[in-house]
């Protein structure tokens, strides 16, 4: 190359090195920046103190309406002349935060200079949870919702009322009693609501209560059109009745839209111990599964149609069931961001559990009555072919407890540290615990600490997925950082 070189003219060999020397610039060649223009400025950001793999949190607004979001140390070229604030949020590492330092600051960027500001983060004071008491005096809180975005809690109370928390006090009027139509008998009630997607333009809400004779009553209901927490006396439409003959107890429980629009309601497998007349693994009965139901064209000729992709649509069982196996799924929760339905299965007499499968994954057979968690029920051995193992299972002892109430995956923004995880408690014990999921295994189970205050009947989560926990003393709790 180099005899080829000797050998050009001087002015092409100008031309070539020219050339060459442009061809770098383009390309961004030694990594340096182009100079700033005559009317236009350079701001090199430097974000350290960050472990391999984690991404800052660095956003920069400037004239103009200019606004970027940063994750790692850049050069941003050809900015407006004026001022910038560069603001920083914390992030998470596990259940960790790194702060930074500043969080903000100003930079002044001129024409035909490059300015700097620099972020660096470090370890934070490890993430400790406490609850906060928002309402007492309550009876039987059993669970608590709220639409989208609201800022009110609406709280049931086991014996037939859904209560209004709004800024802070609690109304006198109730938004539903439906007292006269239910009983607590057993495992009987008010047991959950959920709020149609559309809840703000068409005020539709439903509920899951048991009738008078035991048996579960889906229904449909809408709030009145002069007071937004009252609901309409008048408006009640039973969507599903579903018989439950001879005990009172496993009843389910929970309501809840989907991601993909439709109604999911769980429901226990019907009472006593180990399931005597099989109806777990019974497709044909509505009991111990998880139904999927299309409710957004609900009228008195056709409370709902079934959905496309429910597993026994066409043949092999009750059109209704999207899973099967359950003894007595209480609560269960989709976590929408990861695409994943959690639930945890109240156990007989030795374990209690927590599944988790894809939220778009239909007809799993979560093993009840052949399983009590991951182990054979009442056998040395039993066939697992084609059933869906717990992720977490825990013991009936003095650490563990008697009964799991299941929560909800964090996902407000009080807690960032928090993100990801799912939370879950214990009837019994009232311990707060959590863990992290991915690749199909549970990870990272942590005991936050929380003891006595009483039987945890539920979670909650209100309108903007901040998490609640319900006692039996009548008590609701925010859980908020220490």
């Amino acid at each position: 190359m180099r005899h080829f070189l000797s050998r050009l003219p001087l002015p092409w060999l100008a031309l070539l090195l020219a050339c060459c020397l442009a061809l770098l610039a383009a390309c961004g060649g030694g990594h340096h920046h182009p100079a700033p223009g005559a009317a236009t400025g350079n701001l090199t950001v430097t974000i350290g103190g960050l472990p391999a793999g984690v991404a800052g949190a660095v956003t920069l607004t400037g004239p103009a309406s200019y606004s970027r979001t940063l994750t790692a140390s850049t050069t941003l070229t050809g900015l407006a002349p004026g001022a910038y604030a560069v603001s920083a949020a914390s992030v998470t590492q596990g259940t960790g935060t790194l702060a930074p330092t500043p969080v903000t600051q100003q930079v002044q960027v001129t024409a035909g200079a490059t300015a700097s500001a620099s972020v660096t983060y470090a370890a934070g004071a490890p993430l400790a949870l406490v609850l906060q008491e928002v309402a007492s005096g309550l009876n039987a809180p059993i669970f608590l919702t709220a639409p989208p975005g609201d800022s009110r809690l609406f709280i049931l109370e086991r014996p037939g009322r859904i209560r209004v928390l709004q800024n802070g006090s609690l109304q006198a009027t109730p938004f539903l009693d439906i007292s006269t139509l239910t009983t607590t008998s057993g495992e009987q009630g008010l047991l959950s609501l959920a709020f149609h997607p559309l809840y703000a333009s068409n005020g539709y809400f439903f509920i899951y209560y048991t009738n008078l004779a035991g048996d579960i009553v889906i229904e449909r209901r809408q709030v009145s059109a002069g007071n937004a927490n009252v609901a309409d006396p008048l408006s009640a439409l039973t969507i599903l009745t579903i018989a439950h003959p001879t005990f009172s107890t496993h009843y389910g429980g929970l309501l809840s839209f989907g991601p993909d629009g439709y109604l999911y309601a769980g429901t226990g497998d019907g009472g006593s111990a180990g399931d005597p007349p099989g109806n777990a693994q019974n497709t044909n009965v509505l009991l111990g599964k998880l139904l999927r139901l299309d409710v957004n064209a609900s009228s008195v000729a056709q409370p709902y149609t079934i959905p496309p992709g429910n597993p026994f649509a066409a043949a092999g069982g009750r059109p209704e069931i999207w899973a099967y196996g359950l003894r007595n799924p209480w609560r269960y929760a989709f976590d929408v961001p990861a695409q994943l339905l959690y639930i945890a299965d109240v156990g007989q007499a030795s374990w209690e559990e927590v599944d988790v499968r894809p939220v778009g994954q239909a007809g799993n057979n979560y093993g009840w009555n052949v399983m009590e968690g991951a182990q054979c029920y009442n056998s040395a051995g039993c066939n697992q072919a084609g059933l869906v193992l717990p992720v977490i299972t825990y013991g009936h002892d003095t650490a563990g407890g008697c009964s799991i109430t299941g929560g909800y995956v964090y996902r407000g923004v009080a807690l960032p540290e928090l993100a990801g995880q799912y939370l879950y408690s214990d009837y019994c014990s009232g311990w707060l615990r959590s863990f992290s999921y991915s690749n199909g295994t549970a990870s990272a189970v942590t005991d936050w600490g929380i003891a006595n205050v009483g039987n945890i009947l539920s979670f909650g989560q209100d309108g903007q997925n901040e998490l609640y926990m319900l006692s039996g003393t009548g008590k609701v709790y925010r859980i908020v950082r220490k």
